[in-house]
């Protein structure tokens, strides 16, 4: 039997495969995003503290390399108006947007003729997502990489897609092969987002050393990062949050175990320089516990095809049971 796995939000985003990957606020992922796309999933950018002129230089190097639909993320950590306004001239196929439910932004993507797809870490943010308009939802477990909350995918994924209802959900959140988009297509969800996977691919723009660690790491070491406040930016609004999740490194241990000892000043200043310049890894390499997952780094399109495959695979042999 032969499984299709072209599921209604394929239609409503205009690609062929339920397969997005995760945007990765500053660091450059152009040429990543591009080979998802050519391998029928959706493409993402990032916006955070990048300058209006080098998004406008990513977002063209993006449509020089291919025609297919893509979406631009913003965030609330911090929120960049001029970004945003940029990004609604530009006219992608979406808008993602995480770390807080802003219905205004929500009515002026619309405006523009944009889809919205907002993520979601518990059922208090779905519900005010549906109610402001969202198009999809991403339900993000506590598992992810980068900022995320603290319900486990597998409890998450249903309870939004319960609340859902005609509105299409993804998981995400521990998923890095296709085992993952089987078991979120059996619990209701449409398709996935994948972040871990996709930084350790040939494409991504991160060091070497931070996808070396993914594929070294169990997952055990990709954890929570306790008081990141003191060296992250400030949520523009006051209904932000999130706690990111990185693999262990001694600033992030320095934060657990002794925060006091952290010049905010001057450890903020000098993670924000580090990921412009693409760096950034030695201090808080966001990293999901998917990392157990993942034994090798491949090519973008090979990982898309692969988890495809391993879907189709994985169906099967649970039909087989019946």
């Amino acid at each position: 039997m032969r499984y299709m796995l072209r599921t209604p939000v394929c239609e409503l985003l205009g690609i062929s495969v339920p397969v997005v990957c995760a945007p990765f606020g500053p660091w450059d992922q152009v040429q990543l995003a591009a080979e998802v796309c050519e391998a029928g999933g959706m493409g993402s950018l990032g916006t955070a503290v990048r300058s209006l002129p080098q998004l406008r230089e990513q977002w063209n190097s993006l449509r020089g390399l291919t025609a297919r639909p893509f979406a631009v993320n913003h965030t609330m950590r911090p929120f960049d108006e001029e970004a945003f306004a940029a990004t609604l001239e530009e006219r992608p196929a979406a808008v993602s947007f995480h770390l807080a439910v802003p219905a205004d932004l929500i009515a002026r993507a619309h405006d523009a003729g944009i889809l919205w797809i907002q993520q979601v870490s518990d059922v208090r943010q779905a519900t005010s997502a549906l109610e402001s308009g969202a198009d999809v939802l991403v339900a993000q477990g506590g598992e992810a990489g980068g900022h995320s909350g603290d319900v486990a995918t597998m409890v998450l994924v249903p309870q939004v897609v319960d609340l859902a209802g005609q509105t299409p959900v993804l998981a995400a959140g521990g998923i890095a092969d296709g085992r993952g988009l089987a078991a979120a297509l059996t619990l209701g969800a449409q398709g996935v987002v994948m972040g871990t996977r996709f930084l350790a691919s040939h494409e991504m723009n991160v060091s070497h050393s931070w996808k070396q660690r993914i594929i070294e790491s169990d997952g055990t070491d990709a954890v929570k990062v306790v008081n990141s406040d003191r060296v992250m930016p400030p949520f523009s609004r006051p209904d932000g949050f999130g706690v990111p999740r990185s693999l262990r490194t001694p600033l992030v241990d320095m934060l657990r175990d002794n925060p006091e000892l952290v010049d905010s000043a001057e450890a903020s200043s000098r993670l924000l320089n580090a990921v412009i310049e693409g760096r950034g890894d030695e201090d808080m390499p966001f990293t999901g516990q998917s990392a157990g997952l993942i034994h090798d780094v491949l090519p973008a399109r090979e990982i898309v095809t692969r988890m495809l495959r391993e879907a189709e695979d994985a169906l099967r042999r649970v039909d087989s049971f019946r």
